[in-house]
């Protein structure tokens, strides 16, 4: 049987993944599923920069609204979302698109649960001890000289991800990234194009502050109060992220409203550049400016050609 084709189009928040992706939608007869971890939950919509209702009227989007803030969402319930919705569209002879920066998310729809090796507790809590002792930096480079692959993959950082890969290569004596690229070409359902978003960063950067601002004079502190009114505390994991968690601080009245947005505004930055990280390890992608439609065009009008 021939694989759904799918057309990904990522890269960092604030870049304007939706503006393109709905044009594209429109030129080529598709609706948009989202890649987005944040989008996933109600009532949570200008922090998230969700689609608005024009534009949702305008291109279907689906994986959006899925469940409550206080209810748990992760790459598996995505993952079974995506597929779904990928069928759906498969029915009705329309194209796939498949946007936002949660590149977890792509890369599972793309290559399936890769689970590895069970957890090694005992060695999970070695691995943890060392980390207390000597740094984060300590098991980041521990990872370099023992798997190069991985370290190139994994932020400094993130050390959930630097803790795995060293857990499955002391388990297994292989890369992780080994382990994961065998499991996607033999589980791999889909034939897709990666098309990447890309601006120079002070383009980038005045462009997510210029979006953080309209979130305020959209309603972002509002929205916030009623998201607390409906008894969802700052507590839950989506009330944590980055708009949320300094917007609940002004509610509180701990900073000032000017604070906030500086807050959330360097914050989105520092996300974005993560993000960054994250695709521009992934070879696959064909990187394309914002303002180069014609060419994302042409690029995706050869793939399903």
């Amino acid at each position: 049987m021939t694989k759904p084709k799918l057309i990904i189009i990522g890269g960092p928040t604030g870049v304007g993944k939706t503006e393109i992706a709905i044009d594209m939608a429109r030129r080529f007869g598709g609706e948009i599923i989202s890649a987005d971890s944040m989008q996933v939950y109600r009532y949570m919509d200008i922090g998230t920069a969700k689609p608005t209702e024009e534009e949702r009227h305008l291109v279907p989007h689906h994986v959006i609204d899925v469940v409550n803030p206080d209810e748990e969402y992760n790459a598996a319930a995505f993952l079974y979302d995506a597929a779904r919705a990928i069928e759906d569209l498969e029915r009705r002879n329309k194209k796939s698109f498949v946007v936002g920066g949660t590149g977890l998310y792509i890369r599972i729809l793309l290559g399936g649960l890769f689970e590895g090796p069970g957890a090694d507790l005992q060695l999970r809590c070695l691995l943890k001890e060392k980390m207390e002792h000597f740094g984060k930096r300590y098991l980041y480079d521990e990872l370099k000289r023992i798997d190069t692959r991985a370290a190139r993959k994994i932020h400094p950082d993130d050390t959930v991800r630097i803790i795995r890969a060293l857990e499955v290569y002391e388990q297994t004596g292989e890369s992780i990234v080994s382990h994961q690229e065998k499991h996607r070409f033999s589980d791999n359902a889909y034939e897709y194009l990666k098309i990447g978003l890309m601006a120079d960063r002070k383009t980038l950067y005045d462009k997510i502050d210029r979006r953080c601002e309209r979130m305020i004079v959209e309603g972002l502190c509002d929205e916030v109060k009623n998201l607390l009114k409906r008894g969802y505390d700052g507590t839950l994991k989506p009330m944590k992220t980055i708009c949320y968690k300094h917007m609940i601080s002004h509610v509180n009245r701990e900073i000032e409203l000017e604070q906030a947005l500086q807050r959330i505004a360097r914050d989105t930055r520092h996300y974005a550049k993560r993000q960054l990280t994250w695709f521009r390890n992934d070879e696959e992608i064909k990187w394309f400016h914002p303002d180069s439609r014609d060419d994302v065009a042409a690029a995706i009008e050869h793939f399903i050609a």
